[in-house]
């Protein structure tokens, strides 16, 4: 542990998703371990989930117990996001982000200001980027103002230069947004309009929307922010990166999570899991595809049917996760009549999963994944090579970085196409047989790997956050006492 002139605080928030509390929870575990006191903030409606998940009391639950008891000195709350806990937030999606823009920040305020008021060695925000209150708070309050990006830096600088492309008439343009390649944004050669963040492409215009009026505000919070980290790494993104430092102090310090991530995890998970390990004990080396569209995004029945499809004509053996609202709340049953009786012995489908634990599996040796950013950096360091078929947001942008330029994995389907049964078939079968995608993940994973060494880029990258933030909270503390 780093001697420092003051020991660091800081209070840590998430965004209310699962695929942002996991990367959160893991940084707030890197930190802890190098000498940060962290007092993480989950709303109440996360932290019912996970303890729902666990047959946990809410009264009770503290999903830091363990690092506590492992001598880090992590803490736990929780703040009201404004809603009932009975509130159906994914089918309710525009009136909770209203909620979460508006109301919100409001009750952060409060509850940032009484805990700064009960211990004064708070010096530290953290926070999800992709809210729009962090500088106006921490500027209040005196503390060093950090945003912690969970996605690559490829997301993020396409959000930090939307003027670009709305002057570019490549985004929101009075006319017919252009369809060509954009060259213009910093540190990025070239980037197909259809890679850019679902937000960002042709087709969404109206800029008046919720998920419109969030990006535009919080990005331009963000660009306020006295440090950015970011959970990519350098040699993946080098150009990108080096392009974003010279707006603000900017650290790639990914992957966050542990190497040990499949062990002694901390709670994050908002549904029950079901424990593949017997069934995946049973299968060869490397012979089963794992499938998963995430925590968050939702696509159609029709989708899912071909996908149900293909898997039966590929004869693969497979692991599929059918999230109970995949399709919606209201759509509890997606399946074909049937499925499940049809692939009985070689495919096992389960509404949730620990992710860590099947693809860290031997016997599996593909993903076919939406592309969230936390299942593609644990694809990589467990040598899983990937089929894409992204839904939403940052996916579509996620998609290029692993198939176009690391090259470690394959289209579902043509870009703007729906997957077909008999393309599901042949891409399953080729990802499993292709010894060159299985060689460049390898290559890739090792570049994963050494970034999180002693000497890696990502672990040079935050010491050397860690030592800025000192400074600034040392800054702080000199301006408060001249005052």
């Amino acid at each position: 542990m780093k001697e420092m002139i003051e020991k660091p605080h800081a209070i840590m928030f998430p965004y209310p998703l699962q695929g942002h509390v996991i990367p959160f929870v893991n940084l707030a575990i890197k930190l802890a371990s190098d000498g940060f006191t962290i007092t993480f903030i989950n709303t109440e409606s996360i932290h019912h989930q996970i303890c729902q998940s666990r047959g946990i009391n809410p009264e009770k639950g503290d999903i830091f117990l363990g690092a506590r008891a492992s001598g880090l000195d992590t803490r736990y709350a929780t703040v009201s996001d404004g809603f009932p806990l009975g509130f159906d937030r994914s089918l309710h999606h525009d009136e909770f982000f209203e909620g979460i823009m508006h109301d919100f920040p409001t009750r952060v305020d409060d509850l940032v200001g009484e805990m700064v008021r009960q211990d004064p060695t708070i010096n530290t925000l953290i926070v999800d980027t992709f809210y729009v209150w962090p500088s106006s708070i921490a500027r209040k309050h005196n503390l060093v103002n950090v945003s912690f990006f969970t996605e690559p830096a490829l997301v993020l600088t396409s959000y930090y230069h939307v003027h670009l492309l709305k002057k570019n008439a490549h985004f929101a343009s009075s006319t017919r947004n252009r369809s060509d390649e954009i060259d213009y944004i910093p540190g990025v050669k070239s980037i197909a309009t259809a890679d850019l963040p679902s937000y960002l492409q042709a087709e969404e215009c109206d800029t008046n929307t919720t998920v419109h009026r969030i990006i535009d505000r919080c990005f331009n919070d963000a660009k306020k922010a006295d440090f950015m980290l970011c959970n990519t790494v350098e040699e993946f993104e080098q150009d990108t990166i080096s392009a974003l430092q010279e707006n603000q102090p900017f650290y790639s310090i990914g992957p966050v999570f542990p190497p040990d991530f499949t062990k002694n995890r901390i709670a994050t998970s908002l549904w029950t899991e079901s424990d593949c390990t017997p069934w995946l004990d049973t299968k060869a080396r490397g012979s089963v595809l794992y499938v998963s569209f995430g925590s968050y995004a939702h696509t159609s029945k029709h989708v899912i049917e071909e996908v149900a499809n293909g898997l039966l004509l590929s004869g693969v053996n497979f692991i599929w996760v059918v999230r109970p609202d995949i399709v919606g709340s209201d759509h509890p049953e997606v399946l074909p009549v049937g499925f499940e009786q049809q692939v009985e012995g070689r495919g096992l489908v389960v509404p949730w999963c620990c992710q860590m634990e099947v693809i860290s599996h031997r016997s599996v040796g593909g993903f076919l994944t939406h592309c969230g950013w936390n299942s593609i950096l644990e694809s990589i360091w467990c040598g899983v090579p990937l089929i894409c078929y992204p839904l939403l947001t940052d996916q579509f942008t996620n998609r290029k970085l692993v198939v176009d330029d690391l090259k470690i994995g394959i289209n579902l389907c043509d870009k703007k196409l729906t997957p077909s049964r008999k393309g599901v078939a042949e891409r399953v079968n080729y990802l499993m047989r292709s010894e060159e995608i299985k060689q460049r993940m390898k290559e890739i994973g090792k570049i994963l790997v050494d970034a999180t060494e002693k000497e890696g880029s990502s672990t040079v990258n935050f010491n050397r956050f860690v030592e800025d933030l000192m400074a600034r909270v040392a800054m702080n503390k000199g301006d408060v006492n001249d005052n």
